[in-house]
């Protein structure tokens, strides 16, 4: 097994970013809208949405995967009509960063995340050829 940790990232506290498991499956923890260094940049969804998938990137080519290799997502969002509201710039945001690849996916309203400024945490589930 082998943890990942992007390079010049703050190493977390009590998980890791990412795991490569036998069988070539990545999985990545999951990402809220905050930069590598643990700092909110917009309390804002979609810039939030935005930062969380670009994480999830940066952590799956830590074990050499591309967005092609998603296989599942789960999104947690801690408004529910917040995230209707914006699913445009949402979709605009993903198709930016992730493409036109649609794995299997979720999106559960929550009441809260543990980190207290998180619109959003999603989880990624990948598997390399």
């Amino acid at each position: 097994m082998e943890f990942l940790q992007p390079p010049g990232w703050a190493r977390p506290k009590g998980y890791a970013n990412g795991v490569v498991a036998r069988g070539s499956t990545v999985f990545v923890s999951g990402m809220i809208g905050w930069d590598a260094e643990g700092k909110f940049h917009s309390s804002d969804l979609v810039a939030q949405v935005r930062q969380a998938l670009q994480n999830s990137v940066a952590v799956l080519a830590e074990a050499g995967a591309l967005p092609a290799h998603i296989v599942r997502m789960t999104w947690y969002v801690i408004d529910r009509q917040e995230y209707l509201a914006a699913q445009q710039e949402i979709g605009s945001a993903y198709r930016d960063i992730i493409g036109r690849h649609f794995p299997a996916m979720t999106v559960v309203q929550v009441a809260g995340l543990m980190e207290a400024a998180a619109r959003v945490e999603i989880e990624v589930t990948a598997v390399l050829p």
